[in-house]
């Protein structure tokens, strides 16, 4: 099957090296996040960019201790500003949104020879407090970007066979 060596070879970084990440890449990456398709084109996202060491030392606490999200020498808070948003067959938007901006910047982020891992196990409160988001937003993702310490090698994926269906369940 021919898929975009990015898609093909994806893994999630968790070990990275502590070299910045280059402007321009990052700039690069963000901006696949902001070109990303949204729900009416809504663009409901907000990208907290975080490269202070201490800052992200306190977000490492706000997600429980995970060593790779202080390690990480980018962190990036995926926020949305549209939490009242359902779409017409009920499900609300904001998470299917910020997760198409994120994957865009995952993609954008292998395309610079980078890692990334999403992070989704947090203290919302937390990140919310230590980023000054306000009070009726919502941080629905972080992504680490940096270096990979170490080539992270695909986990197993299940065979089309088990998750694809034609016609009916």
């Amino acid at each position: 099957m021919e898929l975009i060596p990015q898609i093909a070879e994806w893994a999630s970084t968790r070990n990275f090296t502590s070299e910045e990440v280059d402007a321009e890449a990052l700039t690069r990456i963000l901006e696949a996040g902001r070109k990303a398709p949204s729900a009416k084109n809504r663009q409901p996202w907000r990208f907290i960019v975080v490269e202070n060491e201490s800052i992200r030392a306190q977000i490492e606490a706000a997600a429980f201790g995970q060593e790779h999200v202080g390690q990480a020498p980018v962190i990036i808070a995926a926020c949305t500003t549209n939490v009242d948003y359902r779409m017409p067959n009920g499900q609300w938007s904001y998470p299917i949104d910020i997760a198409m901006a994120v994957s865009f910047m995952m993609l954008q982020a292998a395309r610079e020879n980078l890692g990334a891992c999403v992070v989704t196990t947090f203290d919302e409160q937390e990140i919310k407090e230590i980023l000054t988001v306000p009070y009726s937003m919502r941080v629905v993702m972080l992504l680490l970007v940096g270096h990979p310490a170490e080539k992270p090698f695909p986990t197993q994926r299940k065979p089309l066979k088990r998750i694809v269906s034609h016609n009916h369940w």
